[in-house]
């Protein structure tokens, strides 16, 4: 090899970076964790030398020959805003910059969704959200399959205003919120989650090694030509269909078109909305179905914005008012909230008409979901009877490859970048993802934690999560449940140290997996964090756990802790939620009744009970212990020994 060849190798394989470079997170309007000892890093050429000024004193450091440097700031109190400078062959300045409690913020959907999503719901509170020491940083959703990152590709700090505001978390919001109350620092919220993301994409790969199958599928999503392949399928699949669907749709080819206000709908069917239309006579088809609705529209809704709400609909929806596109939301989740501008509606008899495309299942209107028209507080409500018409009917569609959520990557490009942060803790909301296996995410999920602590280098630091709302059809007669399955897994996992567990049982919506009350959520949360991170003492953070059962030939007395200053029931009403038996397999719903920090329970058909299960269902929204506090009990299933 030349001198020429060896230079050429030498710069090829060094990293050249020539000028002082901070990672994303070191930025204007940043949190670094109050009262601990905090790292500050970045890159710049090999053996560089850096220096940090920083309140009149001078921080030196020196790059290593592969472009890394790192220093160390002395434990700082709660403040600011202070200013760094940076110095080396360049200069750069960081402005803004707090001492607080830094909390990440991760998961799935729940996590996520930003107060946006609920704007309606607490739109009292978002205009007094003038609180610059909140601060959120949203992490880019992005994953890996190959390697860990060392910084994001984006993001940057932002205060809550009215405005910034809607960007946020709602559960990490509101957790925040209700900290400042009792404990007056700066708060920063790292937000790193991704919905419908299953826990083991956030672990990384030499933590997955247990767990063989989801090992095994990281190393095969490191193929990039797999990966290269299936997106390219999944995308024709998807092309075809939708062609197929929009080249069949007697409501786009047909002329006048379906959306046309002077169509004459005579012949079509009624349905009554909110439903499925599988239970009616034109039963389970997937494809597009037509809805149209002649209502009526006074003076006062004239010439003005009139907000439309078309409630939750399964799969896709495009709306038209008296034939005038006003909008579409492309998958089920999100609330259809419309806005018609003015001009379109007219005093009298004015035409809706939705298009639904339903791809898998059963497609329709969700119940217990708002349909009306607004002005102010004036309502139109659009519930009741539609005419409707089949446009299509063609073959469900297989679902795309949701390559994002395998194994590792989100930990590789979404957590990795974060590690050399210092921080208070983190809360977490997940779980509806790893539903269909809740057994294993008795293992996996403490992994995670554990995973993340020993990449953290901070100690056991606190961890705390939300366990699964009530959600789905209530039912009438106890049975299995997938979700109480893993609402126990994740009560098994509070056997770590500093964890802590918000029960939202009672906070959920039976009709959506994103139930709106956030705030609750969040400030369930942050009882968690003052019991156990801030050390508060004497606060009932938590509702009824059980601690033992003792069984009887004809009934079950089970040992309350957490009880506060007693227990009672929601609303004082009869005890709900217990259910018993003999031989673990048929259940039935047992008597109940409080007796001092016990419950005893019963049931005259079962003389020898071995088991007993509270809030044992997918949506327990009957199951109504709480303390005096008003905290609920935490679903549970006790064996005889």
């Amino acid at each position: 090899m030349n001198r020429y060849t060896a230079l050429i190798f030498l710069l090829l394989a060094t990293p050249v970076f020539g000028q002082i470079r901070l990672p994303r997170l070191i930025s204007d309007g940043l949190v670094l964790q109050r009262d601990k000892p905090v790292k500050l890093w970045g890159w710049a050429s090999a053996g560089e030398a850096i220096t940090l000024t920083f309140k009149g004193k001078s921080y030196p450091t020196k790059a290593d020959q592969t472009g890394n440097w790192q220093l160390q700031l002395p434990a700082h109190s709660a403040g600011g805003p202070f200013e760094m400078v940076f110095k080396g062959s360049n200069e750069v300045k960081i402005q803004d910059v707090l001492f607080g409690d830094v909390w990440i913020c991760s998961g799935q959907s729940n996590m996520e969704l930003p107060m946006e999503r609920v704007k309606e719901k607490y739109s009292s509170i978002i205009p007094t959200a003038n609180q610059p020491t909140i601060r959120q940083f949203l992490v880019p959703d992005k994953y890996d399959f190959k390697k860990t990152h060392t910084d994001l590709e984006s993001g940057s700090w932002v205060a809550a205003t009215p405005q910034n505001v809607l960007s946020f978390s709602a559960v990490a919001y509101f957790f925040a919120r209700e900290l400042q109350t009792y404990h007056n620092v700066p708060i920063g919220l790292v937000n790193s989650a991704l919905g419908g993301s299953p826990v083991e994409a956030w672990i990384s790969e030499d933590a997955l090694k247990p767990f063989p199958k989801a090992y095994e599928e990281l190393q095969k999503f490191k193929n990039d030509s797999l990966i290269q392949a299936i997106e390219a399928s999944d995308r024709s699949r998807t092309a075809a269909w939708y062609q197929s669907l929009n080249q069949t749709d007697m409501g786009i080819t047909s002329q006048p078109r379906w959306t046309a206000p002077e169509l004459n709908d005579s012949d079509w069917a009624e349905m009554s909305i909110p439903g499925y239309w599988a239970d009616g006579p034109m039963g389970k088809k997937n494809g597009a179905v037509w809805f149209r609705k002649t209502v009526t529209i006074p003076s006062s809704f004239v010439g003005k914005p009139v907000k439309l709400w078309m409630g939750r609909i399964v799969d896709q929806d495009s709306v038209f008012v008296n034939g005038q596109f006003v909008g579409t939301t492309g998958y089920q989740y999100p609330p259809r909230r419309y806005e018609i501008k003015p001009g379109i509606l007219k005093e009298g008899q004015n035409t809706i008409v939705v298009r639904v495309i339903n791809n898998a299942d059963r497609g329709g209107f969700i119940a217990d979901k708002p349909y009306y028209l607004a002005v102010g507080a004036d309502t139109i409500d659009l519930k009741g009877t539609w005419k409707y018409k089949l446009g299509t009917s063609i073959p469900p569609l297989q679902s795309q490859t949701f390559i994002r959520w395998k194994p590792a990557g989100l930990y590789n490009n979404m957590i990795a970048p974060l590690l050399n942060l210092s921080i208070k803790g983190v809360i977490w909301y997940q779980g509806e993802a790893n539903a269909s296996a809740p057994q294993e995410y008795a293992q996996t999920f403490p992994a995670m934690i554990k995973n993340w602590r020993d990449k953290w280098h901070q100690g056991n630091f606190p961890f705390l999560f939300v366990q699964l709302a009530n959600f789905m059809e209530e039912r009438s007669t106890p049975q299995e449940s997938d979700w109480a399955k893993l609402r126990q897994s994740q009560d098994q996992t509070l056997s770590l140290p500093n964890t802590g567990m918000a029960v939202t049982i009672d906070l959920g919506e039976w009709n959506d997996i994103h139930p709106l009350n956030k705030q609750d959520v969040g400030k369930r949360l942050a009882l968690q964090a003052r019991k156990i991170a801030y050390g508060e003492k004497n606060l009932v953070a938590s509702g009824p756990t059980a601690k033992q059962a003792i069984f009887k030939p004809n009934q079950v007395t089970i040992t309350f802790q957490n009880t506060g200053n007693g227990l009672l029931t929601r609303k004082n009403a009869k005890l709900n939620g217990f259910a018993i038996s003999s031989d673990g397999k048929n259940f039935v719903w047992a008597d109940a009744e409080i007796k001092g920090n016990t419950v005893v329970v019963s049931n005259k058909t079962i003389s020898n009970p071995t088991i007993v299960r509270y809030a044992w269902a997918d949506n327990p929204a009957t199951a109504n212990l709480i303390n005096k506090e008003g905290l609920p009990a935490t679903p549970f299933e006790l064996k005889k020994k």
